[in-house]
């Protein structure tokens, strides 16, 4: 016995699949990568202070393994200053944040 089903309730049916795929493959793009955001607070040889919009100062080790970049170009380490509007990948061992790649955000000019 086949029961015909309305077309609209089949367009329903694949746009709720295709939501929860999506936000399914967005889970697993970060693969395990916590995201600090916010302002450079502090630059140090082997971490960086964030202080995200909440208020929070998050510190972020920094190693060798750590890329940089600004605007989408890299740079060095030394590139990095307080002030800067930073996106940093980290993982996270224990307690301790390890900085994966830190994006380093266009500053935003404010018009007089």
């Amino acid at each position: 016995m086949n029961i015909p089903i309305p077309r609209r309730c089949i367009g329903r049916r694949a746009l709720l699949m295709l939501a929860t795929s999506l936000l399914s493959l967005a889970a697993f793009a970060h693969d395990g990568m916590e995201h600090v955001q916010g302002t450079v607070s502090k630059v140090s040889e082997q971490s960086v202070t964030v202080t995200t919009v909440a208020g929070k100062a998050v510190e972020v080790m920094l190693d060798g393994q750590t890329t940089y970049a600004r605007e989408g170009k890299a740079m060095e380490k030394s590139g990095l200053n307080v002030g800067d509007h930073v996106l940093i990948h980290a993982t996270e061992k224990g307690t301790t944040l390890t900085a994966h790649t830190v994006a380093v955000k266009a500053s935003v000019s404010k018009k007089p």
